[in-house]
């Protein structure tokens, strides 16, 4: 139990302990019993001009202390929500990005966005007052898919955005793309849309105030998937405060996926109303206003095409996109839709020549942001449905035509023709151990077995991949105390369980045991430097720099014991845990050495955050063509993600991973009303959720190719499965019905849809 872990072990998470007997501190769960309550008011419109709001009988209401609008923010000059990511045109112009007050001044762009922000005593009060404020709303026409949006004379979302274009970008030589298709014997095309998306974590956002008169000094505790960022940006771009007037504090946090990254306007209204007030207040969205609230993501149109040549080897691909960015450009979302899928649109594939161009738009819908995945499911769903497309119009199988251009380990590091290099991967050792694992050789008589009872079974591949990305302002600091070790990291954990990860990795540095180390996160004033956590970097970021301050440790430590113990430094070894006199029995206790005199190691992120972790998943469905209801009977992952440190934690990711992906083939869609802008799916009763028995038993393996992009060999996987599962069961579905005639279908495959299809 008190023996020092080492990487690789499967130790339990350490968290679950608090977790599963009540005792994890959430946002909502730590609030203040007397802090004010907060309301937020929406547009029940998704375009309106604001014509006036009369907050006279509002504020008679019981209980109201204050009532906000657009007016105040603008009194006091505060700033836009601003985006931290960018993209640009061909020209080199930078996207559009207009003005995003946490509340809009003059127009609303879409049905959530906020018009006023009431505190009260009770939340019951702040609803009472919402009911008697008078908005006065001038209804305009709404655009809501992109291709509405970017149609001739379209209303316009922004004044100041002409054609609702936000940018026009693109990505690789277009010139060697069309003399590659040119010279082409073969060319597959085909047309998705992938559908908008929205997270429903346990955890909906929360966040509360203090204020402390004596220094000025408001603290907002959050769910967050990271302070320092939003932190910045408040002081420096929105609120214009000191940065030492500000603290922002996050917890435990029940799960983020993306949309807890950026800054929003909810967290920064409060930040800014406590110091007005110089009152602590309180808000937690409901489950119903989450889906107006928070950012949607993958809402887009696109057709590729894939080049082959007469033995079948690819020549090239291209690929022209729609992506609908909602109403404002949230704090990632520049790059998500676009870079996103560049980064993963080549696969694990040898592609010589690749073209991208997209087309981003503005829409009267809830702003889109990054959700697991951030852009790459519905790229890698176009490429793996194209790739098995153009085997069966060349007369070759899914799996063959694979084969022949999955790239080799020895063209690694590979230099994608759309712009990124692929760091290290086995792809063909990947698929070889995915088929073997998936008893390939079986289905045949699988298939009979179904079909003798009435089913359709169907076996999917994707063949996958991720680009880790992520924000690295890291300055990790090991505290060494005499009774244990306190680790601050910049990122923070929504359950992927940090608490374990990284202290196995200084126990495994340092000879101490994990029940001796403290790992803390989600704390500006404690932690001033950190990027959070997205991109499925956090092991790479935090686990490699807390490395090297494990070293630092060492070094610091071998000259306070040298001085401890009146010799030399060089004469002074690191063991299990103590320092010692080479050659002697002379030695000190890591601990003991600290409660002479406390010292600490710090280092700061000094390798890279990409890498590209791969896998290969095979699915097996069985559809019930009476019902078109889809049946999932066996789903095996192989992922090669670099050096391993707990696998039981790896597999607990991958399994959540592919559940997400699996909801967003099967299930998940957030449907407009074309016309109105209204959201038809905005709670559980509309939008589907998968559940335990839409899920079978789950297969993981894993093979291990060290990245050499970070001293660990570590690659991020937090997305990877998410990124693989749409493709391999649709794959999987679109095989068991390709005989009677579907050649293609778009997400979610709902029993519906497939039974519309079979009626055809």
């Amino acid at each position: 139990m008190n023996a020092p872990a080492q990487l690789g072990q499967p130790i339990t998470r350490r968290e679950d302990q608090r977790f599963l007997t009540g005792r994890g501190r959430y946002a909502d769960n730590t609030a203040p019993a007397d802090a004010l309550a907060v309301l937020f008011v929406r547009s029940p419109h998704a375009h309106a001009r604001l014509a006036g709001i009369d907050r006279k009988a509002a504020l008679a209401v019981p209980g109201v202390v204050a009532i906000y609008t657009a007016d105040d923010l603008v009194a006091d000059g505060v700033g836009h929500l601003p985006a931290i990511s960018e993209i640009k045109d061909e020209a080199g112009n930078r996207h559009r990005e207009p003005s995003h007050l946490p509340m809009p001044a003059g127009k609303v762009r879409h049905v959530g966005d906020i018009v006023a922000m009431i505190a009260a005593a009770t939340i019951d009060q702040a609803r009472d007052a919402a009911e008697t404020l008078v908005v006065d709303y001038e209804e305009l026409p709404a655009v809501v898919t992109a291709a509405q949006a970017l149609a001739a004379g379209a209303p316009l979302v922004h004044d100041d955005v002409p054609g609702n274009l936000m940018c026009r970008w693109g990505k690789g030589d277009r010139a060697a793309t069309e003399a590659a298709f040119a010279r082409a014997a073969h060319v597959s095309t085909l047309s998705i849309r992938s559908p908008r998306q929205i997270v429903h974590y346990l955890e909906t956002r929360a966040a509360w105030s203090a204020y402390d008169p004596a220094d000025d000094l408001v603290t907002v505790t959050f769910s967050s998937q990271g302070v320092q960022i939003p932190h910045r940006l408040m002081c420096e771009r929105v609120l214009n405060v000191a940065k030492d007037k500000l603290r922002l504090v996050t917890e435990d946090v029940g799960g983020g996926f993306g949309p807890k990254y950026p800054i929003y306007a909810e967290s920064t209204l409060i930040a800014w109303a406590t110091r007005k007030l110089r009152r602590g207040l309180r808000w937690t969205c409901e489950r119903s206003e989450l889906s107006l609230a928070d950012s949607h993501a993958r809402d887009l149109v696109a057709t590729a095409d894939l080049a082959l040549d007469r033995d079948g080897r690819f020549l090239a691909v291209r690929v022209k996109a729609e992506a609908n960015y909602g109403a404002y450009v949230s704090m990632f979302a520049p790059s998500i839709p676009t870079t996103g899928l560049a980064k993963v649109i080549s696969g694990l594939y040898r592609i010589p020549a690749i073209r991208v161009d997209f087309d981003c738009a503005f829409s009267n819908t809830v702003p889109v942001d990054a959700i697991r995945g951030a852009g790459k499911p519905e790229a890698l769903f176009l490429l793996e449905r194209l790739v098995d497309l153009a085997a069966h119009e060349t007369g070759r199988t899914p799996a063959e035509l694979r084969r022949l251009n999955l790239l080799r380990a020895d063209e690694m590091p590979y230099a994608a023709a759309s712009g990124y290099t692929y760091d290290a991967a086995d792809c063909l050792r990947l698929f070889d151990t995915a088929l073997q694992a998936a008893d390939e050789a079986g289905f045949a008589a699988r298939r009979a077995a179904s079909e003798a009872q009435g089913k359709r079974r169907g076996l999917g591949l994707s063949c996958h991949l991720h680009g880790t990305g992520g924000i690295a302002d890291e300055h990790a600091v090991v505290q060494v105390q005499p009774d244990r070790l306190i680790a601050k990291v910049g990122t923070q954990s929504q359950g992927q369980g940090h608490q374990t990860v990284f202290a196995q990795i200084l126990s495994a540095a340092l000879g101490v045991p994990m029940e001796r180390i403290e790992v803390q996160q989600g704390d500006t004033r404690a932690i001033p430097h950190g990027g959070g956590t997205g991109g499925s970097s956090s092991t790479i970021i935090s686990g490699t720099t807390l490395q090297r301050a494990a070293d630092v440790v060492i070094q610091r430590g071998r000259d306070l014991a040298a001085e401890r113990l009146e010799t030399s430094a060089a004469d002074i070894a690191y063991r299990d845990g103590a320092f010692e006199i080479v050659g002697t029995d002379r030695r000190i206790g890591l601990f003991e050495l600290a409660a002479w005199k406390p010292f600490d190691g710090d280092a700061l992120f000094a390798d890279k955050i990409e890498s590209f972790p791969t896998g290969v998943m095979v699915c097996e469905v069985e559809v019930d063509p009476e019902t078109g209801a889809t049946r999932i009977d066996r789903l095996l992952a192989v992922a090669d993600c670099g050096t391993v440190v707990n696998p039981r934690l790896l597999a607990g990711q991958i399994h959540g991973g592919i559940v997400h992906g699996l909801g967003n083939a099967l299930m998940e869609e957030a449907i407009y009303d074309e016309e109105t802008g209204q959201l038809l799916t905005g709670t559980l009763m509309d939008y589907a959720l998968p559940r335990a028995e839409d899920v079978p038993s789950l297969g993981v393996e894993t093979i291990a190719t060290a990245s050499p992009n970070n001293f660990m060999g570590l690659k991020g996987v937090g997305e990877l499965p998410t990124n693989g599962a749409p493709a391999a069961l649709a794959n999987a579905v679109l095989d068991a019905l390709r005989p009677l005639g579907i050649r293609h279908l778009d997400m979610p495959l709902t029993p519906h849809k497939i039974w519309q299809a079979l009626q055809r």
